[in-house]
């Protein structure tokens, strides 16, 4: 059985939007894509990036 991670790092990020590191980097210091840090690490939480999807999708119909 195979888990799905809660939290993804920044370039599990980039593979799943098909985005550059500075363009991920962008969207985290505008908020646009809400994170936390574990130690020096950045993370992103499932569900935030599902949400930023959604809101990108709904923007553009």
């Amino acid at each position: 059985m195979t888990t799905v991670p809660e939290a993804l790092t920044v370039p599990e990020v980039m593979s799943a939007l098909r985005l550059s590191r500075s363009k991920v980097y962008d969207l985290l210091r505008a908020r646009e894509l809400p994170s936390f840090t574990v130690g020096r690490s950045r993370r992103i939480a499932v569900e935030s990036l599902a949400t930023y999807i959604r809101k990108q999708t709904e923007e553009s119909d």
